[in-house]
């Protein structure tokens, strides 16, 4: 998986797969998000495989990672998804596998079944120079299958370096996925496959967006499309 460019539909509510099919590779299952999300996994029933997502809040989302225990919690639920048939990739912050035990061992265990891990750095403040964005790539990748990295842009050179890291990253042999929130870098989102980015996000109704920037799927679907073809 994440060989060639792969969109994503994000989404709270897996009822949402009807509508991402014919458009979509992957659904993302933001759990941290979502209603019940073990029962909805266990419910699933569509024809989109799934990328499972539990992102803390001390990383933008909304699961309790305020102590060790929250966090162990949040990893555990991670953990019990992957032992869904349509789970094929997981999320795990590279925050997270640098300073825990418990977040490896769910890395391990995915690996063993199979499934495909993102490792992603979310920065909501700034787009750090071209050097510290290749590092973080690099670290991603090495440490799963995917390193994801999503920055906040300023202005048009900030979504040019981000470009150029993704560009460099991916020359060296590095699988990556990359993005610029906010309005100064929504383009990148439709432009960084381009450059070697491997995986689009979008949310499969605009206004459920979990990150600035965001195009919706069909939108997204078709920008890539478009530049991919000319």
């Amino acid at each position: 998986m994440f060989d060639s460019f792969t969109l994503v539909a994000a989404t709270a509510d897996l009822a949402d797969e009807r509508a991402a099919r014919g458009v979509a590779d992957l659904v993302e299952f933001r759990m941290d998000l979502a209603a019940a999300p073990l029962e909805q996994l266990a419910g699933y029933d569509g024809e989109l495989p799934l990328l499972v997502t539990n992102r803390p809040t001390w990383e933008g989302g909304e699961a309790d990672g305020s102590d060790a225990a929250a966090e162990a919690a949040r990893l555990d639920a991670l953990e019990a998804a992957l032992g869904n048939d349509a789970v094929a990739a997981v999320d795990l912050e590279l925050a997270a596998l640098r300073r825990s035990e418990r977040a490896a061992a769910v890395a391990d265990e995915a690996e063993s079944l199979g499934v495909s891990v993102v490792v992603s750095v979310h920065d909501f403040e700034r787009t750090p120079s071209e050097r510290a964005m290749g590092s973080l790539l690099s670290a991603g990748a090495s440490a799963g299958d995917v390193g994801k990295l999503a920055v906040t842009a300023k202005d048009r050179e900030d979504a040019l370096a981000l470009l150029s890291a993704t560009h460099a990253a991916d020359a060296a042999g590095y699988a990556v996925a990359t993005m610029a929130m906010g309005e100064a870098g929504r383009h990148t989102r439709a432009v960084a496959p381009l450059y070697g980015s491997k995986i689009g996000y979008a949310p499969v109704h605009a206004a459920d967006a979990t990150a600035p920037g965001q195009y919706d799927l069909v939108t997204l679907a078709e920008l890539v499309d478009r530049l991919r073809s000319q």
